[in-house]
C-alpha cells in the first residue's frame, strides 16, 4: 500500500467515526505525529477526501472536516436506494462461490456479538456492504457507493448514543445473502433496499 493511500484510510476512518468532528480544523503536523507519516502523503490524501466531500478547503483559512447537514440524510439515501439496489442485483447475477462464502461468514459473526455492541455490529455492516460492491463486478460503482457508505457512517455516528438496537437491521444481511445465493436478482434488490430504507428511518427517527 502506498503511504498516501494508507493515510487515506487511517484519515477517512477517523472522520467517519467523528474522532475527527465536523468542522474541526485539520491540523496536518498532528496527523503527521499521530500516524507517522510525512506531509507529502497526508496531504495527498486529504485531496483526495476533499474530493469525496469528508474535507472542506477553504483558501486562505485552510482545512476542516466537512459538516453533516440534515440535507445529507435525504440526498444520502435516495441515491443509496437506486444505487445500492442496482449494485445488488449485479451481485445476484456476477457474486463468485468464494465472495458469497465470506458473506455467509461474516454474518455469522452476528451470533457472536451481543445487542449493545453496536460498534461492533456496524462493522460487520462496513464489510458486507464492501462485499456487495465487489461481487457487483463494477469498480466505478463500488467507488460512488463507497463514498456515500462513508457519508452514511457519518450521520450514523453522530447518532449513536441515540439509537437503540441495530441488531435487527444487521439480520437483514441474512436474508440478503440467501437472495444473493439464489441468484434471485428482484429479491435481493429489494430487500437491500427495505434495509436502506429502514435503516434511515431509524436515523430520522432521533435527529
Amino acid at each position: 500500500m502506498r503511504l498516501s493511500d494508507k493515510a487515506y484510510h487511517l484519515i477517512r476512518q477517523r472522520i467517519i467515526t467523528l474522532d475527527l468532528p465536523p468542522m474541526s480544523a485539520i491540523d496536518e503536523q498532528t496527523l503527521m505525529e499521530d500516524l507517522q507519516l510525512g506531509r507529502t502523503p497526508i496531504r495527498e490524501a486529504l485531496q483526495r477526501l476533499a474530493a469525496e466531500n469528508l474535507v472542506e478547503i477553504i483558501p486562505r483559512r485552510g482545512m476542516f472536516v466537512a459538516d453533516i447537514g440534515l440535507t445529507d440524510l435525504h440526498q444520502v439515501f435516495e441515491l443509496r436506494m437506486m444505487l445500492e439496489g442496482f449494485c445488488a442485483r449485479l451481485a445476484a447475477q456476477r457474486a463468485s462461490d468464494s465472495q458469497l462464502a465470506e458473506m455467509q461468514m461474516l454474518i455469522e459473526e452476528l451470533d457472536r456479538l451481543p445487542n449493545d455492541n453496536r460498534k461492533a455490529l456496524m462493522v460487520i455492516d462496513e464489510e458486507f456492504h464492501e462485499l456487495l460492491y465487489q461481487a457487483a463486478g463494477n469498480e466505478f460503482l463500488a467507488d460512488t457507493l463507497r463514498r456515500l457508505h462513508a457519508l452514511s457512517f457519518r450521520i450514523w455516528h453522530l447518532v449513536l448514543d441515540r439509537l437503540g438496537s441495530v441488531r435487527g437491521a444487521m439480520e437483514q444481511h441474512v436474508e440478503i445473502t440467501k437472495a444473493l445465493k439464489a441468484r434471485d436478482e428482484a429479491r435481493a434488490e429489494a430487500l437491500l433496499q427495505q434495509h436502506i430504507c429502514e435503516f434511515q428511518s431509524e436515523i430520522k427517527a432521533v435527529l
